[in-house]
């Protein structure tokens, strides 16, 4: 396909941290001030492989200072970019429902781009698929399995691409850690994944934190989605069960917990053996020298591996700013020659291969189904993770009883329920 063949519009659905990069007025404190899905955009339009670009959020007395922050973090640092985007609602409006009016400016086979807060996602998404869009949503894509059972249901009739952003399976260490274990690990033993982000996280997400979300839904599911691809036809997911710390969230007047972790019941599928998997995840962490900490240990029955994403074995340290562990595997922000040059980090990647998908779809060379087969993270191929989430969420909610995972038969991967678990 040449770089002019084939061009989509995209609607990037929310204006926070990931997209953007301003949150509460200035550069989010994070590893991710100039954002990610914005910049990314801009780049591709720059490249040849989008066109028309649109951003929707629901206060549009902010975009004033989103344009401005872009403009610095953007513009000002690299050569070429062009900044032209459409911001719905207006500049004086406050609008819930912006995002109806803003695809309703976009044509079937255009790409939405949602990162909202979780309780959203599946309102957004049904929105944009209906109207012939594809569409990819951040972790989690929705909160239930019912709601992800509909999701799917309508992206099949409506022959579209919807898919997950979890841009880990696009990290190097991540991929071979899943090539091994499927290919050489043997039925699934063990696995432990912990993941935190600090403390001041609490006031960035304070608008939905214990609200509409909580911290498993944000951080655990990478480790569970990196589970469900790295297990699919070796192991399924039958019960879960969640304990969780508070304190440091309360203290803030924010009703959530601190850290949560979920234990799942691995059944492997051609013996029926147990595997166990230890999911925590936590946003009240000191600060340190990374933004996030990030590691997993996996055994299967005839190998294990460990993985420690958040060091890299590169540091920083400049006169005015904290000694860091960086990861430019992840964002590369520092241009070259005037230039982003951030095309081949995996934060990048991971939207660029659904551009890619959505062209190809577009131009008849490719059919939603096709990326089925784990290149990317469709809602056809995440619902165990979704069921997961919901299932340790309910497991809070009822003291920390156990949660069974239901399936049509012994054999099926696909969950179509969740109970609580009968002792």
């Amino acid at each position: 396909m040449s770089s002019d063949e084939g061009k989509v519009d995209v609607l990037m659905v929310g204006t926070g941290e990931y997209t953007t990069g301003y949150v509460g007025g200035a550069a989010a404190d994070s590893d991710k001030g100039a954002g990610v899905v914005a910049l990314a955009m801009f780049d591709f339009r720059r490249r040849g492989k989008v066109n028309r670009l649109g951003m929707c959020g629901v206060n549009g007395k902010k975009f004033p200072g989103i344009r401005a922050h872009m403009k610095r973090c953007i513009e000002d640092v690299y050569n070429e970019m062009d900044l032209t985007c459409e911001t719905f609602p207006g500049d004086t409006e406050i609008n819930p429902s912006a995002y109806v009016d803003a695809s309703s400016t976009f044509k079937a086979g255009d790409v939405a781009i949602i990162f909202t807060p979780d309780d959203t996602h599946f309102d957004i998404a049904m929105e944009c698929v209906r109207k012939g869009m594809h569409v990819m949503v951040t972790k989690p894509i929705v909160q239930t399995l019912d709601h992800h059972l509909q999701l799917a249901k309508l992206a099949e009739e409506n022959n579209v691409l919807v898919g997950v952003e979890v841009h880990k399976r696009l990290d190097p260490f991540y991929a071979d850690a899943r090539d091994r274990a499927r290919s050489s690990f043997g039925n699934f033993q063990y696995m432990y994944a912990y993941m935190s982000q600090p403390k001041h996280q609490l006031d960035t997400f304070k608008a939905w934190a214990g609200k509409s979300s909580d911290i498993s839904y944000y951080l655990n599911s990478h480790h569970i989605d990196f589970s469900e691809w790295t297990l699919a036809g070796i192991a399924r997911p039958i019960r879960v069960t969640a304990t969780s710390s508070s304190g440091i969230a309360k203290s803030r007047g924010i009703e959530t917990e601190d850290s949560i972790t979920l234990t799942v019941q691995w059944e492997n599928l051609n013996d029926k053996t147990l595997g166990c998997a230890i999911y925590t995840s936590s946003w009240v962490a000191p600060k340190s020298d990374v933004h996030s900490q990030q590691r997993f240990f996996y055994m299967g029955s005839r190998g294990e591996i460990n993985v420690d994403q958040a060091h890299r074995g590169c540091t920083v340290a400049m006169d005015d700013s904290p000694f860091a562990s960086v990861n430019p595997l992840f964002m590369k922000y520092t241009p070259t020659n005037g230039m982003f040059a951030g095309q081949g980090s995996y934060g990048v990647k991971s939207f660029e291969n659904f551009i890619d998908a959505c062209r190809k779809v577009n131009c008849g060379q490719a059919k939603p189904g096709d990326y089925d087969d784990g290149s990317i993270a469709t809602v056809h191929t995440t619902m165990q993770g979704t069921a997961i989430l919901e299932a340790g969420r309910r497991s809070l909610d009822a003291d920390g009883r156990p949660m069974d995972i239901m399936y049509e038969n012994e054999s099926a991967e696909e969950p179509i329920g969740i109970r609580p678990h009968e002792f």
